[in-house]
C-alpha cells in the first residue's frame, strides 16, 4: 500500500492544532514538527495521536526540508498542512486516488482563504495554489527562497481540484503582526544579499504592490475587503523596506 504521512509544522498553536489533526485522520500517520512551542502545542498534539519531532526553527525553507528527512524513511508520499488549514473529506479523497499515479512527483493544491472571517477570492488570496503533496525523494525546498518559500520537484506536477480551508487572519491585529513577521525575514535576506532600500522604493514598491492586488489580480471583487487588504500589502512593502533601511543604518 502506499503510505502517506501528513506534516503540521508548529510553534504555539495550542488554539489550532486539534481541530487541524482532526482532519487529517485519513493519513497513515500524522506527524507535529515543533520548533519548540512555549504553550501547549505538544501535549495536544500528542492526546490527539501525532507523532512528534522538534527542530530549531531557522527559516520556513529549511524546517521544511528538515521535516520531509524525518519523514523520508517511514513513507512514500508527504502532505504538507499548516496547523490554521482544514483538510475535508472530498479533498482527502482526492489525494489519495491521485498517489496512485507513478509519473507525478507532487500536486499543488487551491485554497480557500478565509481573511477575518471572509472568504477572499481576490487580491492574490484566490486559486492560491500551494504544492503541498510531495513524494518522497523527489522534492526539496530552495533555500534561496527563506519565507513564502518555493518547492523544486524531480518530476511532474498536477494540479488538484478540491481546496484546503486556510483560516489563516483572524483579525486587523493579528494580519499586521504576521506581516511584520514576514516584512523581518525579507529584510533580513536582502541585507544579505547586499541590497540597500532607495529613496523611491518607499514609494514606487507600495504603489506598484497596491496596483497589482487591487487591480491586476482582481481585489476589487471583494469590494471593500479586497481594497483594504491590497493597502494592507502596500504598507507591508513600506514596512520591509523601512526594516531593510534600518538594518544598513545601524551597521
Amino acid at each position: 500500500m502506499i503510505h502517506l504521512t501528513a506534516i503540521v509544522l508548529t510553534r504555539d498553536e495550542a488554539e489550532q492544532i486539534a481541530d487541524c489533526i482532526k482532519t487529517l485522520r485519513f493519513a497513515d500517520r500524522v506527524i507535529v514538527f515543533d520548533s519548540y512551542s512555549s504553550d501547549d502545542t505538544v501535549a495536544i498534539a500528542q492526546a490527539c495521536g501525532a507523532d512528534i519531532f522538534q527542530h530549531e526553527f531557522e527559516n520556513y525553507a529549511e524546517q521544511r526540508n528538515a521535516a520531509l528527512d524525518a519523514a523520508s524513511e517511514m513513507t512514500d508520499w508527504v502532505l504538507f498542512v499548516d496547523a490554521d488549514e482544514r483538510i475535508n473529506e472530498a479533498l482527502a479523497a482526492e489525494i489519495r486516488n491521485k498517489m496512485r499515479l507513478p509519473e507525478y512527483a507532487g500536486w499543488r493544491i487551491p485554497r480557500h482563504n478565509y481573511i477575518f472571517g471572509v472568504l477572499t477570492k481576490g487580491a492574490g488570496w484566490y486559486p492560491d495554489y500551494q504544492t503541498r503533496l510531495l513524494r518522497v525523494g523527489h522534492a526539496r525546498y530552495d533555500l534561496a527562497r527563506p519565507v513564502h518559500e518555493t518547492v523544486s520537484l524531480h518530476g511532474a506536477e498536477g494540479t488538484l481540484r478540491n481546496p484546503i480551508i486556510h483560516f489563516n487572519y483572524r483579525d486587523l491585529a493579528h494580519f499586521i503582526d504576521k506581516q511584520e513577521r514576514y516584512a523581518q525575514v525579507a529584510a533580513r535576506n536582502l541585507f544579505r544579499q547586499g541590497i540597500k532600500a532607495k529613496p523611491q522604493n518607499f514609494i514606487l514598491q507600495p504603489l506598484r504592490q497596491f496596483y497589482w492586488r487591487f487591480v491586476t489580480l482582481r481585489g476589487y471583487r471583494d469590494r471593500w475587503h479586497g481594497l483594504r487588504l491590497s493597502l494592507l500589502m502596500a504598507r507591508y512593502e513600506y514596512r520591509k523596506y523601512q526594516l531593510l533601511a534600518a538594518r544598513w543604518q545601524r551597521r
